[in-house]
């Protein structure tokens, strides 16, 4: 009996040796670094089609991680489309709503700010961080644990544009007038050929050039500082990197103006001296953005722009390439997913227009391209997206559960390939009362409700929206089903204005 013990006791010691021991990695939690430019339309970029341009940067991040081809702003209620983009991007919430709850922000209720993307980072162990552009009520300071060179909505002297208002009444008084001795930062520009008084690489003029190096470099050398410090660190990090440009006053060093000239810059397809509704929709003579260039435009007038904003991108770009690298360097890379947008386009001449304060495509489209250890290189989505969605897809990274309040939606199983749908059965756009829009099927429906426009494009053979079908009889049916959608989705939006009128009488 004591033997047959002692051979169980072998037996249970010699098999306890050889039992695998299951050992539980956890991984830790990914980097994220959000790369965010300003006023950069979908299509300037050579990659994605751009030839005119050089963008060697965001030509390898397209190559490297999966683009989303049709990613949208979904509006805005105030001129500044910037500050709502951000605000909803931050907040989570859709435009109106977001617009109501910015409120609190305007009132310093501190306990919402706990409801803000970076904080709901914070709370799953992430060290935050912030430079550059902010243009959001909240105080960036409040929201993010380190911020450093926080920017206003643009730079130079914006406001020598409203006191050149109040002194002229209006941009048609002054279309004679040297633009050099009115607007400081190069309105109403240039009235010809001859017209030298602006020059964007004049660091007398202020603007991206206040404080002695271009804003653009400042963030760039920001944003190195920091992965310096958190290549040492265990902490995830999750860096928000706003850049100014390519937001005007465009302005760039000589090297980069050089790379373009006038000859190789085309116009275009939808070049027109003015659009015909354009005091309709809120794009009158006095609206900033439209200010930049004479009335009516000439093909001369946005080359000139057109160049300036070439050489303002590739300026970014290169500073973007050299964070890239600092992220490469540090041994953080595979482990660190990276999102690159802008906060709308811009429309740069077409239409006859150059802002962002209209529903046609240059001017809601943004690039949306995201790199990341699993995420497929080299490919292009045509799911639709919004822009604000890169804070639901953060926050899935993160393992944060998304709050009910965030209402836009993570498409990191598209961006992974595991899916092609669209988390939205269409794109919704608005700006302010005067614009709305409703983009599905390959079809998109704009509203004029002032004067009770309705526009209609074919999308897959008219990109550039520059042929009307909504008075054509072919497309009556088309048009009283997507408006009809329309007034739908406005309900979903808490949209605060009725376009029933305008509904019934089609």
């Amino acid at each position: 009996m004591k033997l047959k013990m002692y051979f169980l006791l072998i037996f249970l010691i010699v098999a306890s040796c050889n039992k695998e021991k299951k050992v539980v990695v956890k991984k830790a939690k990914p980097n994220i670094v959000f790369i965010f430019t300003d006023d950069q339309t979908y299509s300037s970029i050579h990659a994605l089609g751009n030839l005119e341009i050089s963008t060697p940067t965001m030509d390898k991040m397209v190559k490297e991680g999966t683009t989303f081809t049709h990613a949208y702003n979904m509006g805005s209620w105030s001129g500044a489309v910037c500050a709502a983009s951000r605000a909803m991007l931050n907040t989570g919430r859709f435009v109106w709503r977001a617009n109501k709850f910015r409120q609190n922000w305007v009132k310093k209720d501190t306990i919402t700010y706990k409801k803000s993307w970076a904080k709901l980072m914070e709370s799953k162990g992430y060290d935050t961080y912030m430079t550059g552009k902010w243009h959001v009520d909240a105080p960036a300071y409040k929201l993010f644990q380190k911020t450093v060179h926080i920017r206003p909505g643009m730079p130079g002297d914006a406001w020598g544009y409203f006191k050149m208002l109040a002194k002229f009444d209006s941009i048609s008084k002054i279309k004679g007038a040297n633009s050099a001795d009115i607007m400081p930062n190069g309105y109403n520009r240039p009235q010809n050929k001859n017209d030298t008084t602006w020059s964007p690489t004049d660091t007398s003029k202020g603007g991206f050039w206040k404080g002695g190096k271009h804003w653009s470099e400042v963030l760039k050398d920001d944003a190195i500082t920091f992965i310096d410090e958190a290549k040492t660190k265990e902490n995830p990090f999750f860096m928000y990197l706003a850049f100014n440009a390519p937001h005007d006053p465009r302005q760039a060093p000589q090297e980069y103006q050089d790379m373009y000239s006038l000859e190789n810059i085309s116009v275009p397809k939808s070049f027109l001296p003015e659009y015909p509704f354009r005091h309709d929709i809120g794009d009158g003579d006095d609206l900033r953005d439209e200010a930049l260039a004479p009335f009516p435009r000439t093909e001369y007038a946005i080359k000139v722009h057109t160049k300036e904003y070439y050489a303002s991108i590739s300026h970014v770009d290169a500073q973007i390439g050299k964070i890239i690298e600092a992220l490469k360097k540090s041994g953080k890379m595979d482990n660190t997913y990276i999102f690159y947008t802008a906060d709308h386009g811009l429309a740069m001449g077409r239409h006859g227009l150059l802002g962002k304060q209209n529903l046609f495509d240059h001017s809601i489209r943004p690039p949306l391209v995201i790199i990341g250890p699993d995420i497929p290189k080299d490919k292009r989505s045509d799911a639709d997206v919004y822009l604000q969605d890169i804070m639901a897809t953060a926050l899935d990274l993160a393992g944060v559960e998304k709050p009910e309040y965030v209402e836009f939606n993570s498409f990191l199983d598209i961006a992974k390939g595991q899916s092609e749908k669209s988390n939205y059965k269409a794109i919704y756009g608005a700006y302010l009362n005067l614009q709305r829009m409703i983009r599905k099927d390959g079809f998109k429906l704009i509203v004029y409700p002032e004067i009770e426009k309705v526009l209609l494009f074919d999308l897959k053979n008219d990109p550039e929206e520059m042929n009307d079908l909504a008075t054509n009889a072919k497309y009556k049916d088309k048009v009283k089903k997507m408006f009809k959608d329309l007034i739908k989705l406005q309900t979903e939006m808490d949209d605060p204005i009725n376009l029933s009128g305008i509904y019934t009488k089609l």
